[in-house]
């Protein structure tokens, strides 16, 4: 059934969870229930993606943190991208990706992404118009070659308002502690919201397939981002990934619990 694409215009900033205590109960009961899903998908030998795309400042190492906290660690890799390295620059963009992608039972979870091309890169003018434009065919051929081959995909847009990202930004730079996450192209990207914010509904309106869509996160309040982002990972997983109770085949547990008495 055709889903159509998100647009950022009808997203509703004003979501907010009603109290801490509320969202740390609803946060340690998803983090769990993630757990359980891992834990099942590990030993059924699934592979899953998971992209986390947003402006700065919108909260992704957040979501993310909170995401992985009760995982296994074994489990699952975090790829935070930045800009390609000169060894890679010569390459096609795609390349660094291939090698980052999750082996059986293992999760990888993108902190920017492949999308980069179609965003940072085409603004900035990195990129030339034609290639952009060729992207976006690129990168919907990339994620069904993956989904084709089992790989699971789940893309989420962690979405808040131009004065929020100021506001945020300001904390940052009075924190000592997270001061070093500020760089002088956080501000400068600010200049160009209304490029962004065309070039991210582009971006959905191009790479939004029904087999691989965008979620958009109201991140507006940093505790429903990261109760929305973890919630919608959650039920997507929950009809794909049949949860395993026995995690040890019969055989093994029954010469476990021999040995064991």
């Amino acid at each position: 059934m055709y889903q159509s694409p998100p647009q950022l215009s009808e997203v509703d900033l004003s979501l907010k969870v009603a109290s801490r205590k509320d969202y740390e109960v609803a946060l340690d009961q998803l983090q769990l229930k993630l757990l359980r899903l891992q834990r099942s998908d590990f030993m059924q030998g699934g592979r899953t993606i998971l992209v986390f795309e947003g402006s700065d400042a919108a909260g992704k190492g957040g979501a993310i943190k909170r995401l992985t906290t009760k995982l296994d660690p074994r489990g699952f890799t975090v790829h935070a991208i930045a800009a390609p390295k000169p060894e890679n620059q010569a390459k096609h963009y795609l390349y660094r990706f291939w090698q980052k992608l999750p082996g059986e039972g293992h999760w990888a979870i993108f902190d920017r992404s492949w999308y980069g091309r179609v965003l940072v890169e085409r603004i900035e003018g990195l990129c030339p118009p034609e290639r952009v434009e060729q992207a976006y065919q690129e990168i919907c051929e990339f994620e069904r070659t993956l989904q084709d081959d089992g790989v699971r995909i789940i893309k989420l847009f962690m979405h808040i308002s131009k004065d929020e990202q100021l506001r945020r930004l300001q904390a940052r730079f009075k924190n000592p502690e997270k001061r070093w996450k500020l760089s002088w192209e956080d501000i400068r990207n600010r200049e160009k919201w209304d490029d962004y914010t065309t070039a991210i509904q582009d971006m959905f309106n191009r790479t939004s397939p029904t087999s691989c869509p965008w979620q958009v996160i109201s991140a507006e309040q940093k505790m429903h981002g990261r109760l929305q982002a973890l919630g919608g990972i959650a039920s997507l997983l929950e009809t794909e990934i049949p949860v395993q109770k026995r995690l040890l085949e019969p055989e093994l547990e029954k010469k476990l619990a021999k040995a064991l008495g």
